[in-house]
């Protein structure tokens, strides 16, 4: 079960691109690129991915409560069905061009 903070900040992230989309403003902020934003996207899977590791490390040394291990496996699991997601999107659309007559 994803924790709330994760909830929080994908409904945040969510509105704040809605908010973007409505307004009619589609521009990336200064001198950030698709790059720079999947490079962080991916930054942050691995963050939870570590954290969920040293969760489990610290639990197999008697250190941790389980509940706090499962809720960080739990956040790095939603992190990577998002970007496994988001890679699924991206392979379709660039085989939707490649279909493009020319």
């Amino acid at each position: 079960m994803p924790s709330p903070s994760i909830a929080a900040q994908a409904y945040a992230n969510l509105a704040r691109l809605t908010e973007a989309n409505l307004s009619g403003n589609r521009e990336i902020a200064a001198g950030e690129s698709f790059g720079s934003l999947l490079k962080g996207a991916l930054a942050g899977v691995n963050e939870a991915a570590q954290n969920a590791d040293r969760q489990a490390q610290a639990l197999a040394a008697g250190k941790a409560n389980i509940v706090d291990v499962v809720t960080a496996v739990a956040e790095s699991e939603v992190a990577i069905d998002a970007v496994v997601a988001i890679r699924d999107k991206v392979i379709q659309a660039y085989e939707d061009i490649m279909k493009m007559p020319i």
